[in-house]
């Protein structure tokens, strides 16, 4: 798998909520087997644009390409069955269902769920497989989390979009969710992430953007950002 041949590519896409243009043209591209991160503070528009890549919202203007198909007006359900996943921020998860039928739903697209993701789910969080009977609403925030990471697996995505997974989480939760985050990468999955914690994403992502109020501002390798006074400032907290 070449990391030079792109699986996703955003071409100056414009997002409004009414009269409020909340992205401004933004480019950017992930390519096969790459790890990237979208940083940047609330209201910057980070969800936004995951939100119109997967297409839970549409654009004003602009083209994305998803593994060389243009899916610009093609609705959500249509997007997931090409192979991209999206774990949302707030986890989504149905709480009145078992983890296993949480992860049962996330197979929906494929005509038959595959027992070796669902067995290999279990063995990157294993705390879904000591839960798998439990009602998905009884679990703890950081437990909800991996079942929304694992349920976003369950589909064998091409991409898998992360929406803020260490929001509210004690750091030892944090550290569980980025080393299956890591698993996941190291498996073949392409992995799009917007976290706040900028740290820990750039330490994970090879290449990031910063997204300031609907533009990209900065972005790099993971190694150039992490070294950049600016960024190193505006989100990681040390002073010049």
């Amino acid at each position: 798998m070449s990391k030079n041949e792109r699986l996703l590519e955003v071409k100056d896409l414009h997002v409004s909520y009414g009269a409020i243009n909340a992205i401004k043209g933004i480019d950017l591209y992930v390519n096969r087997g790459e790890v990237v991160t979208i940083l940047g503070a609330n209201g910057a528009g980070k969800t936004t644009t995951l939100r119109t890549i997967s297409g839970l919202l549409k654009s004003v203007s602009g083209e994305i390409i998803f593994d060389g198909k243009a899916i610009t007006q093609l609705p959500a359900h249509e997007i997931v069955s090409l192979g991209m996943s999206h774990s949302p921020e707030g986890r989504r998860v149905f709480g009145t269902l078992s983890v296993e039928e949480n992860l049962m739903m996330g197979a929906y697209t494929l005509k038959k769920y595959d027992a070796k993701t669902l067995e290999w789910i279990y063995e990157i969080l294993p705390r879904l497989k000591e839960r798998q009977k439990q009602l998905a609403g009884t679990l703890s925030g950081g437990e909800q989390q991996m079942l929304a990471i694992g349920r976003a697996i369950m589909s064998k995505p091409k991409l898998l979009i992360l929406d803020e997974p260490s929001l509210g989480l004690a750091p030892v939760l944090v550290k569980v969710i980025f080393k299956a985050i890591k698993q996941i990468a190291s498996s073949g999955v392409t992995v799009l992430l917007v976290e706040q914690n900028a740290k820990a994403a750039l330490k994970l992502a090879d290449r990031g953007y910063v997204l300031e109020l609907g533009k990209i501002t900065h972005t790099g390798s993971s190694e150039e950002l992490l070294n950049s006074e600016v960024i190193q400032e505006a989100y990681l907290g040390k002073k010049k």
